[in-house]
């Protein structure tokens, strides 16, 4: 795609043969020798000529087309929005608005008419859609690789002279943009054959910004034969995807497991059937997808580019939902979009650290390494994760587990199991009824274990405090001392004098309790890490006040007398706050 730098890419062509009295630099002009002009036909007029080609890449979300460009400004819709697009910076708001939303509708609406800038910086003004597309076919080649150099520029102004037959300068034109360079070089290599050579030194400028001076025409040549390649032109007539090569699209896809999202099949939404469905794309053309259970199908997978962009196709003998061949529509940092006509549509995001290849003493390891937390528990529609906050699990190589509640440790015993072709994982533990079930593992990965038993479903959630400075010192803030109650507002309500009168307390082992008023209520707190720092508080009460404080709590700031706490929803908004002041 074309560098950004190139900020003159539309100024009109005023005046090709003036001179001008704006340049700051100054150029010493010489008469050359027979060898150091243009030739028309030669590699170095060429290459240049190439340089100055219109790029129309940068705005395909539009026209979708590299061999033309709209002229800005230009009013489209998009969704049902209009929106008037006078930048470049308005192309991503396009781009944001189509990734908005997961389908395949990413229709865009041209206000007509416009003007359109071709390869040669020409203008046409187009009426309609009709006529657009008509210019379009004429002029691009989907996929096919252009005649522009994008990957370096000139850096303007620049100034050729013009000389006569004997070599004497007659004029000395100053370029100011890619369009003038253009049709000057139209100008030597066309009827008029002008004798011209290029004043130096230049400065050239890379994709990446870098700039190089060049002194004569042999480091001209060389420089931008060096860097024509170098970068990504995104000549593929689409926008997203990267302009992804077939060898690049294959190591990208084996890179890491990729994870269904969401899933489409003849307009039928599939994605509760499939989701969480992973795909390891292997050497030799081998895919291994796990399903949710834990069996594993083989199938085989290709890609190839055409004129309709990227494809790849997927075959298995036993699930013929994603046997298909599939065009690559869109891709981002983390997420592949694929679809088919009919209503097809595939969203897969990438996950490293997913486990494709399952084995019990995989599975047996990854409990081992670390403690963890049941952050959901629903049994038969009522939901329990809370009675097991503050509450973490640690499974031990011998079978044992532990449930660490009210500061003890509840010890139990676990078994890892197979069953029709998935793993199960059986916990018995007295007193919890809800955990003694036969959970079939459906997705595991190293930090996250999903479960299901019918209609039950736990999630564990890896708690690895060691090493973790701030788990730790929050750890030795909390247990250095009593606190009080300071400030607890439910939405708009301030409660705190429900909590006067009342000591809190956090012990080592994980015991919470609050003393006060003839009252002595028992729980468990847990301070971890996920996505930001959070406290859980279980006190093991249905009698209020300290019922209301069994909750997850973000820390929002910590000190060794202080601690504030917030009970976020959905959307980001405070709904409680909890301020624990250390008691003198």
């Amino acid at each position: 795609m074309k560098s950004i730098f190139k900020t003159l890419l539309l100024i009109p062509f005023f005046a090709l043969l003036m001179f001008t009295s704006c340049q700051d630099e100054v150029i010493e002009i010489t008469e050359p020798n027979e060898t150091e002009t243009l030739v028309a036909e030669s590699t170095l007029t060429n290459l240049i000529s190439a340089t100055s080609i219109m790029d129309g890449s940068a705005d395909n979300i539009i026209d979708n087309a590299s061999c033309l460009s709209v002229q800005l400004p230009i009013t489209v819709i998009v969704k049902g929005l209009e929106i008037t697009v006078d930048s470049r910076e308005d192309f991503k708001v396009i781009e944001a608005i189509f990734k908005e939303f997961d389908d395949d509708d990413d229709r865009l609406d041209i206000v007509f008419p416009i003007t359109i800038i071709l390869a040669n910086h020409d203008e046409v003004v187009i009426e309609n859609r009709d006529a657009l597309e008509e210019l379009i076919e004429e002029c691009r080649g989907e996929n096919e690789e252009d005649d522009d150099i994008e990957c370096i520029d000139f850096q303007y102004p620049i100034s050729f002279s013009v000389y006569n037959r004997d070599f004497q300068v007659i004029n000395v034109v100053t370029i100011e943009s890619d369009r003038e360079l253009y049709k000057f070089i139209k100008r030597v290599t066309g009827a008029e054959k002008l004798l011209a050579s290029l004043n130096f030194p230049v400065t050239m400028e890379l994709a990446d910004g870098t700039e190089i001076v060049v002194n004569n025409n042999i480091e001209l040549q060389r420089v931008i034969e060096e860097a024509k390649d170098v970068c990504d032109e995104d000549d593929d007539n689409d926008y997203g995807d990267d302009d992804f090569t077939k060898e690049r699209l294959d190591e990208y896809l084996k890179n890491c497991p990729w994870v269904v999202y969401e899933f489409k099949r003849f307009n039928q939404d599939n994605t509760e059937q499939y989701k969480e469905y992973a795909l390891n794309f292997k050497e030799d053309n081998v895919v291994v997808m796990r399903a949710r259970g834990g069996d594993l199908l083989t199938g085989t997978w290709s890609t190839r580019v055409t004129d309709r962009g990227a494809l790849l196709k997927l075959e298995f003998d036993n699930i013929v939902d994603f046997t298909l061949e599939w065009v690559v529509y869109d891709i981002e940092d983390g997420k592949i979009k694929l679809f088919e006509v009919d209503g097809n549509r595939i969203i897969m995001k990438r996950n490293c650290d997913v486990v494709i290849d399952i084995t019990k003493e995989r599975i047996a390891n990854y409990l081992q390494e670390c403690l963890w937390r049941i952050t959901r528990l629903n049994i038969e529609g009522v939901d329990n994760e809370k009675e097991y906050i503050g509450t973490p699990f640690k499974f031990l190589s011998d079978n044992v587990v532990k449930l660490r509640v009210n500061g003890e440790d509840l010890q139990g015993t676990y078994e890892i199991g197979v069953r029709n072709a998935g793993f199960i994982l059986q916990i018995t533990l007295d007193g919890r009824p809800d955990l003694k079930l036969e959970w079939l593992i459906n997705f595991l990965e190293p930090g996250l274990i999903k479960l299901v038993n019918a209609n039950n479903q736990m999630i564990l959630t890896r708690f690895c405090p060691d090493g973790d400075e701030d788990i730790d010192y929050i750890g030795d803030v909390l247990t250095n001392g009593e606190w009080e109650v300071a400030l607890y507002e439910d939405q708009d309500a301030n409660e705190t004098e429900n909590y006067d009168g009342y000591v809190v307390g956090f012990n080592e082992n994980g015991m919470l309790f609050a003393e006060g008023n003839g009252n002595d209520f028992r729980g468990s707190w847990l301070a971890y890490r996920n996505e930001g720092l959070f406290l859980g508080l279980n006190f093991r009460t249905q009698d209020e006040p300290f019922s209301e404080l069994k909750h997850r709590w973000k820390i929002v700031e910590i000190t060794p007398n202080r601690i504030e706490l917030k009970d976020l929803n959905s959307n980001g908004e405070i709904e409680r706050i909890l301020v624990l002041e250390k008691r003198v």
